[in-house]
Formats: structure tokens, C-alpha cells, sequence
């Protein structure tokens, strides 16, 4: 007989019970504490800090802003988001491409949908804390685009990316699974489950919607079933 399975350290978070932040032309949900909106019970997920799901107008965004000491990863859903930095760096991001930026001593940017664009972008954007303070800023993205057409989990952000990060041991994985696909976790220590569209039932955790994210240590390659159509899951496998 097997040994028993261990039993996890889970946690389910609502869609609806997240912070919520509005302002013109943009609107954000915040999966941990942000800005004005503190819990000092959800400061984070071991490196992972921030997790806010931003829908934008055209000719909106965020005007320039500093950072520093942080990573951040930006995944595109629909639109197109124009990123501008004090470093020189600068485009469209696009759905299947992350673009990772690491703040390191400091850099500003920008962060709009362009005026003309024929619609609003939807994006989910992700601080990690690095393993180091300082440095020199850097860019990059990684396209994950046609790997994304298997159905299956990518990695699309940290080691083995394009888009490599100063967070060791964290990969940001996205999976856009078919009806009824089943696809297993990334084994890590731990992992952090946003399931950006659709729905899809969960090993442990139940059906979870648009929103509804997992917050698990030991998760040991749970299994994910995709229901219906649309469903998109972002993955961070954590240290």
C-alpha cells in the first residue's frame, strides 16, 4: 500500500473578497495588501508581494512612478499595455508574452493603453522580493506564445526563461488547458494559483473561478482540471 500523501498547507482566497482600488480609466484587484488597502495577515506569499489584476481603459494607465528592490513580472490577458522606463526600455506587451523588469537601484516607468487602442488591456502584475537589494536595472520578455498552444503548463518568467529573475527558485508558470484537460502543479515547496479566466476544479482546493486563487506549501504536483472553455491559470512555483 502507497504511504499516505501528506496532508497540505492550503488556503483559498475569493475572488470577491479581494482589496479593490479605482481611479479614471483603471481599475485593480488586489490579491494581497496594497497601498491604502492593509492586512497585516496578507503581506504576501513567502517572495511573492503583489498579485493585482488591472483592467485599463485606452488613454489610460499609470503616469511615470519610481521603483526600486523588486522584481516585477507583467502578463498581458487581452490588449495590448505600453511600458516606458528611465532605462531606455519600452513597448507593447502583448498576451503571451511576460515581460519582467528588475527595478534594482531604481528605475521609473510608465504603464498605459494606448489611446488609440481598440480596446482596454487586461494584465496581471506580480512583485517578488529579490534575493539581493540594488543593481543595475534590466528588462526583458520572454514569448511564450506558441509553446502556450500545447494546453499544457509553461514556464514563462525565471530560471530557464527568457525573462530570468533575481528571485532564486521562483518560475512563473501559464497554462491555457482545454475542456477537461488535466495537467498536474509544478512540485515545488510552495505555490501560488491565480486563475486569471475560466474555471477549473482543483485537487485539494475545489472549484475555483475567475479571480479565485490557492495559496498552498506542499501542493507535491496536485492535479487541475480545466472546465469549459477559457481558462487561463497562472502558477508560481515558490521556493
Amino acid at each position: 500500500m502507497p504511504p499516505a500523501r501528506p496532508v497540505p498547507d492550503l488556503q483559498v482566497r475569493r475572488a470577491a473578497d479581494r482589496f479593490v482600488t479605482t481611479a479614471e480609466g483603471r481599475r485593480t484587484h488586489h490579491a494581497f495588501s496594497f497601498g491604502p488597502h492593509y492586512d497585516p495577515a496578507n503581506l504576501g506569499f513567502g517572495p511573492l508581494l503583489v498579485a493585482n489584476d488591472d483592467t485599463v481603459l485606452p488613454g489610460h494607465g499609470y503616469p511615470e512612478h519610481p521603483h526600486s528592490d523588486v522584481e516585477i513580472v507583467t502578463w498581458v490577458l487581452a490588449g495590448g499595455l505600453r511600458h516606458e522606463d528611465s532605462r531606455g526600455h519600452g513597448g507593447l506587451v502583448v498576451p503571451g508574452t511576460a515581460q519582467r523588469l528588475s527595478a534594482g537601484d531604481g528605475v521609473r516607468h510608465t504603464e498605459t493603453c494606448d489611446a488609440g487602442a481598440s480596446s482596454e488591456v487586461r494584465f496581471v502584475q506580480m512583485w517578488l522580493r529579490p534575493d539581493e537589494p540594488g543593481g543595475t536595472p534590466t528588462y526583458a520578455v520572454h514569448d511564450a506564445g506558441d509553446a502556450l498552444a500545447t494546453g499544457e503548463f509553461v514556464p514563462v518568467a525565471g530560471v530557464g526563461t527568457a525573462a530570468p529573475l533575481g528571485t532564486r527558485g521562483a518560475v512563473l508558470h501559464v497554462a491555457r488547458p482545454a475542456p477537461g484537460a488535466r495537467l498536474r502543479l509544478p512540485d515545488a515547496p510552495a505555490v501560488h494559483v491565480h486563475v486569471a479566466t475560466g474555471d477549473v476544479d482543483l485537487e485539494g482546493a475545489g472549484r475555483l473561478g475567475e479571480g479565485d486563487t490557492v495559496r498552498w506549501r506542499g501542493a507535491g504536483g496536485a492535479e487541475l482540471r480545466a472546465i469549459g472553455g477559457n481558462a487561463e491559470v497562472l502558477v508560481w512555483a515558490l521556493p
